[in-house]
Formats: structure tokens, sequence, C-alpha cells
């Protein structure tokens, strides 16, 4: 090895470890103003390893008089994120919180970003990505109240229906994926019209949302 070598090899260890200093420091984690609202400790632990962020745990679906006087205390003094599990569950907690606290934001993920490593356990936020939760926390929506969404024009039922979102065969997996797509959550057919309504979706969105849930119905079969 000639001197010229040795001196090239020195200067690249060099910049090995420089970069691998500059790789270990930690970087700033994004600040939440609002308290997030989560179903358990495994979802706050998981945000925190991620934002930081104070939480409210709802501790199950079946939220308590005590637990929604915090959310709406919480609501009035810094604002609220609700951040649920995108299952049944979840969206019995969204639905609550909607009727208590019109004016929360909500934050979703999909069904298939929230979905656990082993295939065995339920959907949870405690499972889904960095990258997918720092999006859901970032793309945040606040729904019309319910006096607003009424007064606001509704987009047609026969339009839902030729989409295949309302009645016949395949009609609720079209739901679930268009409430993936929108970031409205899952509803059942008789909810859709007045979920859509209160997330302001146009029929434009609808359209475009259904665009990509068709390709992903014919990617599956």
């Amino acid at each position: 090895m000639t001197e010229v070598d040795r001196r090239q090899k020195r200067q690249d260890k060099k910049l090995q470890q420089g970069l691998a200093g500059e790789l270990s420091v930690p970087t700033e984690r994004l600040q939440i103003e609002e308290i997030i609202v989560v179903e358990g400790k495994d979802d706050t632990r998981r945000l925190q390893e991620i934002v930081a962020a104070d939480t409210i745990e709802t501790i199950g679906s079946a939220i308590n008089e005590e637990i929604l006087a915090q959310i709406e205390h919480a609501q009035e003094t810094r604002g609220v994120i609700v951040f649920t599990d995108p299952d049944f569950s979840g969206e019995k907690i969204r639905k609550t919180i909607m009727e208590a606290v019109p004016d929360a934001k909500h934050a979703f993920l999909s069904r298939a970003q929230a979905a656990p490593g082993n295939k065995r356990g339920s959907l949870g936020v405690e499972h889904a990505s960095d990258s997918a939760i720092l999006e859901a926390l970032r793309k945040v929506v606040t729904p019309l109240t319910a006096t607003d969404a009424a007064a606001t024009p509704k987009l047609p039922r026969q339009t839902l229906m030729e989409y295949g979102l309302i009645a016949g065969a395949g009609s609720k997996i079209r739901r679930e994926k268009l409430g993936d797509q929108l970031r409205i959550g899952y509803t059942n057919a008789k909810q859709l019209e007045k979920r859509l309504a209160m997330f302001r979706i146009t029929e434009a969105e609808l359209a475009a949302a259904m665009t990509v849930v068709e390709a992903e119905l014919a990617d599956e079969n």
C-alpha cells in the first residue's frame, strides 16, 4: 500500500466516523399543541416515541362522563385531536366525542397502516409506522357540526348508489376503503351521507377517491 493509499484510507475512515456521529444525533420531535385522545397506554407510548404530546386515554370504547369532561376541558384550553384505532371500537369513540365536542380535530390511520406485524392482534395506533403517524397528525381534519352539516348540500344518494356504496354486494368493503382514502373513518350505509357532509367531501373528491378504491378492488381480484 502506498502512502497515498494510506492517506486516502485515513480520510475515508474519518468521513465514516463523521457521518456516524451525524446520524447518531437525535432529531427534535414534532411538538403537538393539542391534546391527543387515544384508546390506551400502548397508543400513548407509541405516540410519545415520535412526537412531543400529551394524551387522554379513553380506556375502552365506553367513555365515561369523567373522561368526556376531561376532553371537553382540553378542547377549551388547548384543543383536541381524536386519534383512535380504525375499527368498530375506535369509530364508536369518535362518534361519542363528535357529539360531545363537535369542534375537535380528527386524525385517521387506514386499516393497513394500523395492522399488527404478526397479523394476529387487533388494529391499533401502536402498530403504525413513524411516517404513517406523522402523516395522520399533519393531515388532521375538523368536521362540521351536526347543525352545519345538516344545512350543507349532501351528495346525491343516487351517486352513492352508482358507486356501489349503498346496498348491493361489495358495498361494505367499498365504504371501508373509501373511509381510508378520504380519512373520514368507516361508516355504515345510513351514516355515510352525513359523514361525507360533515367532512365537506365534494363530488370531485368522492370521484377521485372511488377511482383509487376500484383500482384496489381490481388488484385484489
